[in-house]
């Protein structure tokens, strides 16, 4: 019988944290990690950190290049819709496109989970994700963190982080001191709303009563859910050989601040984008987006990607041979504007009816 005046015996199980759920998640994701080796990386997890050697990767004098980044609100989006298999890609995504704009190869990528209490069955669906995304970009998953701490989220909520470096040889980087006058623009389709403004899309489905579990108003044969939630696209792949080429001059990915915001990153003193938004179709999704909300254009331009995930810079010589290697690899290729001489920004404009304008319009953002 127990004493009724010993004191209670206090355990982590108890105060809600699983060792031993955390260990049956590191093997279960273990097949996952091996899966995205590739020269440098073996990808065993399990230690305190991960090993990669660049020279093993091809690299004589490489430069490092660091980028970290989460996916926003569209994971709680994810969580509410059971749809946690390939929020990993987007997780994966926006590290390694953000390597890419940089000249960098993505090499290697670690990823933070943390979670209330922690549900194999979601976790395991998540990390085969950011698996997946790490071989769509060729980088190895070679480590990560997974935390299980009660009373910092709602049941069932979790969060994601990542972490990725990349590696390009000295002299070969990409930091838009190549772009110059006359330059052209090309833009690579997006596959959605990839992975900024889900605050305002998660508003607008809340305001409007949007039944994501129905077909899309503007495609019968998908659910609303699953065109909203598609993964951002990754153009590590795509890319690679052209930067390695010497063919681009410079590339901005189209995250948060849209395309009016991201654009004039790459560009230097005395250098301005001029995009024209006639010169591709917006998306159905777009459309449907920018309907619902009664949003402006110049709102669009700022908020969203519209339908535009990564913009290149190229001279203007190279553009039928970039846009050729491009579209073999897969990619939907526009020409949407030019580099002119001005105050370091960038302006975009559409005639009357572009994305539903009244009349024609023009958003400008100066650096």
């Amino acid at each position: 019988m127990s004493d009724p005046q010993s004191p209670e015996r206090y355990s982590y199980a108890e105060a809600g944290v699983s060792i031993a759920a955390g260990n049956a998640l590191v093997r279960a994701i273990a097949p996952l990690a091996r899966a995205t080796a590739r020269p440098g990386a073996t990808a065993d997890l399990g230690g305190f950190g991960g090993f990669f050697d660049p020279r093993a990767a091809g690299y004589t004098d490489p430069l490092l290049v660091a980028a970290n980044d989460g996916v926003g609100t569209k994971v709680k989006l994810a969580i509410d819709h059971d749809r946690h298999d390939a929020i990993g890609i987007d997780l994966v995504a926006m590290c390694v496109n953000d390597l890419i704009v940089q000249g960098a190869e993505p090499l290697f990528f670690l990823d933070y989970f943390a979670t209330g209490k922690l549900d194999n069955g979601v976790a395991e669906r998540v990390v085969a994700g950011i698996a997946e995304g790490c071989k769509i970009a060729g980088c190895a998953l070679i480590g990560g963190e997974t935390a299980e701490m009660p009373g910092m989220y709602a049941p069932g909520d979790y969060d994601l982080a990542g972490f990725c470096v990349g590696a390009v040889e000295r002299g070969e980087q990409l930091t838009g001191d190549r772009v110059c006058e006359g330059d052209v623009l090309l833009g690579l389709a997006s596959s959605g709303v990839h992975s900024n403004g889900y605050s305002l899309v998660r508003r607008l489905a809340a305001d409007k009563g949007w039944k994501l579990d129905r077909p899309a108003l503007f495609d019968q044969d998908r659910l609303l859910i699953d065109a909203l939630i598609a993964p951002t696209r990754i153009y590590v792949k795509s890319l690679l050989p052209l930067v390695r080429g010497g063919k681009i001059h410079a590339l901005a990915h189209i995250t948060g601040g849209g395309l009016l915001e991201n654009v004039p990153r790459i560009l230097p003193e005395g250098l301005r984008a001029q995009i024209d938004a006639d010169a591709w179709d917006q998306s159905r999704l777009m459309a449907f987006l920018q309907g619902q909300g009664n949003i402006e254009p110049e709102e669009m331009a700022r908020t969203f990607n519209c339908g535009i995930g990564m913009i290149l810079a190229v001279s203007h010589d190279d553009v039928h041979g970039v846009v050729e290697e491009l579209e073999r690899a897969g990619e939907t290729v526009h020409r949407v504007g030019t580099i002119e001489a001005g105050p370091r920004g960038c302006v975009v404009g559409g005639k009357a009816g572009t994305w539903s304008a009244r009349e024609d319009w023009q958003a400008a953002h100066n650096a």
